[in-house]
């Protein structure tokens, strides 16, 4: 799997892991976060779960263009290392964070570090390839990038519930997804029958009813909110684990400012010649990007919507096992870090016989992928009550569904990610023009940060209709996207030739 690719890809994929770390912390804990902490429901939430989603990948277009202009990558990766590390530390101290505009700021301050980051650490990633020698791995490099940078994913929501969970439990009290909103209501005054949030009260509490049940509600939260807050630290230590990673293999890393050095006076004369080609390279960059919107707008819906369907209408449940509405965000990156071999290995022996697919028409299939991950949800969501029917209230475990529902689902998901995603970082490393390599990093993060600005109108779609409804929505949108990236593969093949 490794033979013949350039030294640097796994110095470079290690440094990104602390950024991913933190990413699937957030990923697994903020939805949940928001609505416990300030009292949100899970349109609320969404809104501001979906700006900031948007801000870490549309800020990435601003981290490119200070890269491209100063031609110090390196630095700026640096600087963005910095930036989220300093935005985790606001984030876990629960004093400072009062207000939910406070905790947007804070959140908006990790994704201006991200976009620092992310983005140019792919483009260095994309220069190790423009050797002659490298062409021909770039798929497999990707994917290989892909695979590692989520190895410290795998781990990082189990590592968030064990922090949250065990902070609750040093405050006499255990885990339970349902209570937070039902602390909430009962804070308010809006409970006429007490006795289920009585039973749930005790079941957290060594099975002893409170005697005063406003003042267990405050406890429990502050417990619950404070857990959360220290969960956020664990992102810091991977992201300074990250930072001297970086710091020590920066120099197997190519610098693009010598690079650009060398080659201006060409670039000018290619540019003049070749104009129409670029016209050509750029449109087909922003067809696909085009498609990836659709499709980051279905798939991150896993630390939305489909967190909470887990918290809503899961069994959380497996065998005697406990399980947390977080556990499932797990499941992406261990199948991106286990099955990234197994499809290498695929597209690797298809490419002996001559029929590996082209990389659009990769990116095609794996659209199709995502929808049927959604056809998935609708089908196992028939007979089940809209969420305005339950009005928050949890359901009986007879009537909820089996946790393989949703592992399955975030397996399907992911492999469409595997096709998609670092395949389309490839892409976008091989046919962007060599002088807008940063900028074309951050147009792909860019299209993303769409999907993600849109991602609280599954939120919305959650709240106000069925659930059938709201899982055909994000599987018809898959498979019109897939329909129009097969239309566009032969097109997209000459441009990348």
């Amino acid at each position: 799997m490794f033979k013949n690719q350039p030294k640097g890809l796994i110095s470079a994929a290690l440094a990104n892991m602390g950024e991913r770390f933190g990413f699937y912390i957030m990923m697994a804990i903020l939805t949940l976060f928001l609505m416990s902490k300030f009292n949100l429901d899970g349109e609320e939430a969404g809104v501001l779960y979906s700006i900031f989603y948007c801000s870490i990948y549309i800020l990435a277009l601003v981290g490119g263009l200070i890269a491209d202009k100063t031609k110090n990558y390196k630095g700026t990766i640096i600087a963005g290392l910095l930036v989220m590390s300093t935005g985790y530390a606001l984030l876990a101290i629960p004093s400072l964070i009062t207000t939910k505009y406070i905790a947007l700021g804070t959140l908006l301050i990790i994704a201006f570090g991200n976009g620092l980051f992310k983005g140019n650490l792919q483009a260095v990633v994309g220069q190790l390839y423009d050797d002659p020698k490298y062409s021909s791995r770039r798929d497999a490099g990707f994917q290989i990038f892909y695979m590692f940078i989520n190895i410290g994913a795998c781990i990082a929501p189990m590592i968030a519930i064990w922090v949250r969970n065990t902070f609750v439990k040093m405050q006499g009290f255990t885990y339970s997804a349902n209570l937070p909103a039902m602390c909430h209501k009962l804070i308010d005054g809006k409970f006429e029958d007490t006795i289920k949030f009585q039973e749930l009260a005790a079941s957290v509490s060594n099975g002893e009813v409170p005697t005063d049940l406003t003042a267990f509600a405050h406890q429990y939260l502050e417990a619950f909110n404070t857990g959360f807050h220290y969960a956020f630290s664990a992102a810091i230590v991977a992201m300074l684990i990250s930072l001297l990673i970086f710091i020590i293999c920066k120099k197997r890393l190519p610098n693009p400012a010598k690079k650009e050095v060398v080659k201006t006076e060409i670039s000018k004369t290619e540019i003049k010649q070749n104009a129409q080609e670029i016209k050509q390279r750029i449109l087909a960059l922003f067809a696909v990007f085009g498609i990836v919107i659709f499709f980051w707008f279905s798939f991150h819906q896993n630390g939305l919507t489909l967190t909470m369907f887990a918290k809503d209408y899961t069994l959380l449940k497996l065998g005697s096992m406990e399980l947390s509405a977080e556990i499932f965000q797990s499941i992406n990156p261990f199948v991106v870090v286990f099955l990234t071999p197994v499809v290498m290995w695929i597209f690797s022996s298809m490419a002996k016989k001559g029929k590996e697919p082209s990389t659009p028409m990769k990116i095609a299939i794996g659209m199709g992928i995502a929808a049927l991950a959604y056809v998935v949800m609708t089908v196992a969501s028939i007979g089940l009550p809209n969420f305005s029917e339950i009005s928050g209230a949890p359901l009986n475990e007879a009537t909820r569904v089996t946790p393989w529902v949703l592992f399955s689902v975030y397996f399907i998901l992911t492999v469409a990610e595997l096709f998609i995603s670092p395949l389309g970082l490839a892409f976008v490393s091989k046919v962007a023009p060599a002088h807008l390599q940063g900028l074309m990093q951050g147009c792909w993060l860019g299209a993303t940060a769409v999907g993600n600005g849109a991602l609280f109108l599954g939120a919305t779609m959650y709240q106000s209709t069925s659930l059938v409804v709201t899982w055909s929505v994000f599987a018809i949108v898959c498979f019109v996207s897939m329909g129009a990236m097969f239309g566009m593969v032969k097109w997209l093949e000459r441009v990348a030739k």
